[in-house]
């Protein structure tokens, strides 16, 4: 019964949620952690490791609550309340940046710098909490042999708007004198936030048993600990996952290396904000399919070599049109360390131990998100920004090498600790 009214809402529950995927990329083109919110941040202080803090903080925010909530997710029966009442936390942040940037004209910048990552913060947090609902609801409205293709569907629509919301930002940033032009890419960011939350309360989700039978609290953490005594190859792919942070490391010293060395104006912000989006809108779609066909480990190694590649052009790049295809190279290995490394997450374990394994998946690998950058601000501080890049690329090919040395991809192991563990989350 429950397959049934899944396959009947399929489409339509692809439809809404690229829809909100579109909006919420719309709102992440005015305000992109990338370059934008770097850019502003820039204005306030010259502090390479407080830059480079800056796209962690959605990454962490997004990991760490996650297993703080696994517990109770595992209960829920209906995962769409809980979505859509904690996701406005994730939102609604963007209107306190476009008031955190007009409270320039009466505040020192040491004050403005300090709400600005406090809301931040509180943007990240907010997606965190929500995550592991989401992700439940995702996995129960979505065929797992649909997943690579809907979180590609759902990145091209995002990305794609995200493209239309740099070039306009750009022009913003261009046209209209500080804070004023910061503050209307920070409203528009946050107006199209708001539809993207209309369309997520769009989707219809059929109610369901409970995937978690277990009583109590502690038995829930006791079975955590099974989980990773016993599944050696979950193990690994934490690992690579955490390893992989190095090679996200550098995505926010790029911009500000180009427009240090080589002089990259605001509309040239925006013109290769539009590029990373462009290739994450492609790349998606190519890796969601190519995952779902050949498996998502293989779509994780060629975002590492990704990432590598980028690296190392930018440490090599004599002027800054090069940029473009450091961009390319780091939209690629954005979408393959991030969406489809939490795609493949979510095929580990059966459908009762799967907040379990969200959970755990991505709250441990919570503190390489804000250690790599911090050791990449460090690196650019002390030394320079190559040697960060360089950091980068050896932790991008060692990745590779250790997902495949180390991991076997989840799907087609026929006898795996999660097809043995009943014992450890029993069916109802």
């Amino acid at each position: 019964m429950l397959n049934s009214e899944i396959q009947k809402n399929l489409r339509y529950n692809f439809t809404v949620n690229i829809i909100e995927s579109g909006f919420f990329g719309l709102g992440s083109g005015f305000a992109s952690f990338i370059t934008i919110i770097p850019l502003f941040v820039s204005t306030l202080t010259s502090s390479a490791l407080l830059i480079g803090l800056i796209p962690a903080i959605p990454r962490l925010g997004w990991q760490l609550p996650q297993l703080l909530t696994a517990d109770k997710v595992a209960r829920l029966k209906y995962y769409k309340p809980t979505v859509m009442l904690l996701t406005i936390h994730h939102k609604l942040p963007f209107l306190g940046l476009a008031l955190v940037a007009l409270l320039q004209l009466r505040l020192n910048s040491q004050t403005i710098l300090q709400l600005t990552f406090a809301i931040l913060i509180w943007h990240g947090l907010g997606g965190g909490f929500c995550a592991t609902a989401w992700q439940s609801m995702v996995a129960k409205i979505i065929p797992s042999r649909k997943l690579g293709i809907f979180y590609g569907a759902l990145a091209a629509a995002n990305n794609l708007m995200s493209i239309f919301g740099a070039v306009i930002a750009g022009l913003l940033l261009k046209e209209f004198a500080q804070p004023f032009n910061f503050a209307l890419c920070f409203l528009c960011a946050s107006f199209a936030m708001a539809l993207s939350w209309f369309f997520m309360s769009r989707t219809r989700e059929p109610v369901s048993a409970p995937s978690s039978a277990i009583e109590t609290r502690r038995e829930f953490w006791d079975s955590l600990s099974l989980i990773l005594r016993c599944d050696e190859n979950f193990r690994w792919f934490v690992s690579a996952r955490m390893l992989s942070q190095l090679a996200l490391m550098p995505l926010p010293f790029y911009t500000l290396y180009a427009v240090h060395q080589y002089g990259m104006g605001e509309a040239f912000v925006g013109l290769i904000t539009s590029v990373l989006m462009a290739t994450q809108t492609i790349a998606g779609l190519v890796l969601g399919w190519v995952g779902d066909r050949w498996g998502h480990k293989l779509a994780l190694q060629i975002g590492c070599i990704a990432c590598a590649f980028s690296s190392v052009l930018a440490c090599l790049a004599p002027n800054a049109n090069w940029f473009y295809l450091v961009f390319i190279g780091a939209g690629i290995g954005m979408m393959a360390l991030q969406n489809i490394a939490a795609v493949m997450t979510l095929e580990f374990g059966n459908q009762q131990q799967r907040p379990a394994y969200i959970g755990l998946g991505n709250t441990l690998v919570a503190p390489a998100t804000i250690l790599a950058p911090i050791l990449g601000g460090w690196i650019a501080e002390n030394i320079d920004y190559k040697t960060t890049f360089l950091v980068a690329a050896i932790g991008g090919l060692v990745t590779a090498l250790l997902l495949h040395v180390g991991v076997s991809d989840p799907r087609y192991l026929e006898h795996n600790f999660s097809n043995h563990s009943v014992e450890v989350l029993p069916e109802q």
